[in-house]
């Protein structure tokens, strides 16, 4: 049969007829993505998949430039394997990579990030030390939500699974 990596799954039951599985796949060779509808009485057989520390080195467009930690070979995955998180990439990173047959399917950053604060709203005089945020703009350019005491020019971590501010940077 052929490998696939799985991106998403929905459990759906309609009104009518069993419960059914929506799957959202990636061809491990092709890198080809898909739909798949599996029956809830369907198994498929689960790949062996090894995890290896990887370093970000650079990004060419599409593709990124990782080293394996262990033997220090190069290796390139395209952008889309890290996902949305690819934004949040920085020089010398640490990355987890998973492998099936000595190819890599997917690779994970770190959950959070330290990350400088270029841009950020001014406090409005008056505004009391509320649980309000205000936009804040990211080195990499995203939007972030931040408290008030945060400033342009402030080091904070953020998650990068979803661009959220966790806390100030510790120093």
């Amino acid at each position: 049969g052929k490998q696939w990596s799985v991106l998403k799954i929905t459990i759906l039951q309609p009104g009518k007829g069993g419960a059914f599985v929506q799957a959202e796949i990636r061809d491990i060779k092709s890198g080809n993505k898909s739909n798949e509808r599996f029956r809830t009485q369907e198994s498929v057989e689960k790949l062996m998949v090894d995890q290896r520390e990887a370093t970000f080195l650079f990004r060419d467009d599409d593709t990124l430039t990782l080293m394996d930690t262990k033997n220090y070979e190069q290796f390139e995955l395209p952008v889309e394997m890290v996902g949305a998180s690819a934004t949040y990439l920085q020089d010398g990173m640490e990355l987890s990579v998973n492998l099936v047959e000595g190819n890599p399917v997917s690779a994970s950053l770190p959950p959070h990030v330290t990350m400088e604060i270029t841009e950020a709203e001014p406090v409005v005089k008056g505004q009391t030390a509320s649980s309000s945020y205000k936009p804040g703009i990211l080195e990499n350019g995203e939007r972030v939500m931040v408290p008030h005491h945060i400033e342009a020019g402030s080091r904070i971590v953020v998650s990068t699974e979803d661009g959220s501010y966790v806390e100030r940077a510790k120093n």
